[in-house]
């Protein structure tokens, strides 16, 4: 295991809009809206300014779905959308990233396998302008430096000592008494270092649509960008967000698709 692709970002499912791709190969990204609003994280949709245009987060959407697991979902509306805290997840900036998600993606236990040196890559949801389609591009990545894994029967202070060792970590800055929010979940966290950061331009496409005779058409991993990217685990079904093993060692990936400050 060498690098793993995760999905990350806004997208119809949580704030009822993607972000934008233009002409010149500039985009924008905007992360999922936080879970609950008690949290340290200071950005909040409203102040999430867009990097190539005068909009912010809050002006591509009327609607946030929060969609805690733990049952108390909230949908924002219309003149909450500005004040409500994002979910910083990844941050570029401070390199770090945190997953407690399973599943049909197998997130944690793939990312928990990762090690020093390795690449955690991320995708997310693009719409260029006129089009109906929303693919998925590789947007950025980080080398790995440390890897924390916090499970569920850990002992509460340990819980607290290991959280501790991300502060700047979107799951860090929403935890109560220094408790994971999801306190009965696997969670994994990232430290990155250099190469990485979020690409300026040019993402990398990864997806391509399929129409079905029998249903509704859907969004899966393109068989060239496998090839390319030697992806050997994780569902070619993108439609959804499944986590992507690559065989490429780090190196390699870096070769492949080149630093973020290059592109």
């Amino acid at each position: 295991m060498t690098v793993v692709f995760a999905g990350v970002g806004a997208d119809d499912s949580n704030v009822n809009a993607h972000g934008p791709l233009y002409p010149d190969g500039r985009f924008e990204y905007v992360p999922i809206p936080e879970k609950t609003p008690d949290t340290d994280e200071p950005e909040t949709f409203g102040s999430w300014d867009l990097r190539y245009d005068d909009r912010t987060g809050a002006d591509l959407t009327n609607r946030l779905d929060t969609y805690p697991e733990d049952g108390s979902a909230e949908t924002v509306r219309d003149e909450a959308v500005p004040d409500w805290p994002l979910h910083r997840d990844p941050n570029f900036e401070a390199m770090t990233y945190g997953e407690h998600r399973e599943g049909f993606g197998q997130y944690v236990s793939r990312l928990s396998r990762l090690g020093e040196g390795d690449v955690v890559a991320f995708y997310t949801s693009l719409v260029e302008e006129g089009s109906e389609r929303k693919h998925r591009y590789l947007v950025g990545y980080f080398t790995v430096e440390t890897r924390t894994v916090i499970e569920p029967d850990d002992p509460i202070d340990m819980k607290r000592e290991k959280l501790a060792r991300h502060p700047e970590n979107a799951h860090a800055k929403r935890a109560t008494d220094g408790v994971p929010f999801y306190d009965d979940k696997r969670l994994v966290l990232l430290d990155g270092r250099t190469p990485g950061g979020l690409f300026e331009r040019d993402p990398i496409k990864l997806s391509e649509y399929r129409d079905r005779p029998d249903g509704p058409g859907g969004y899966y991993l393109d068989p060239a960008v496998a090839e390319r990217f030697a992806v050997s685990e994780g569902s070619d079904y993108m439609t959804r967000k499944p986590a992507l093993v690559s065989e490429l060692d780090g190196e390699e990936f870096v070769e492949v698709v080149g630093r973020p400050g290059d592109r």
